[in-house]
């Protein structure tokens, strides 16, 4: 399987810019996961509500999440991340990342109405 992974937003971008090379590394191998696995071992993906998952990586003790959806099946869109520093997700964190889902089907849907 071959998914396409977008961001949406430049939260990802933002994101992003905070690590340190090796965790992009390790992060890129997790994201190629999304792009390739039907099936993505446990400990690096959970659902969280509404469409919502959770990206886990940890990396020399630290632990990071992105939040993402699939849209259409195959399209896999980031949207925001965070280096978690509690034992739960925040809810803002999460409140936030469903916020940024709800802004890019508002986007899609304005989109389609243009082509139509």
């Amino acid at each position: 399987m071959k998914r396409t992974i977008t961001t949406y937003g430049g939260y990802f971008e933002l994101f992003i810019e905070t690590l340190l090379p090796k965790e992009l590394n390790k992060l890129d191998s997790i994201i190629s996961l999304l792009e390739t696995e039907d099936r993505i071992p446990a400990k690096f993906i959970k659902y969280i509500r509404d469409g919502l998952y959770e990206l886990r990586m940890e990396y020399n003790g630290n632990i990071y999440r992105l939040f993402f959806i699939f849209d259409e099946g195959n399209i896999v869109v980031l949207l925001n991340g965070l280096q978690k520093k509690t034992q739960k997700t925040p809810q803002s964190e999460i409140d936030k990342a469903l916020k940024i889902k709800e802004a890019y089907y508002a986007d899609k849907r304005s989109q389609n109405k243009k082509l139509q």
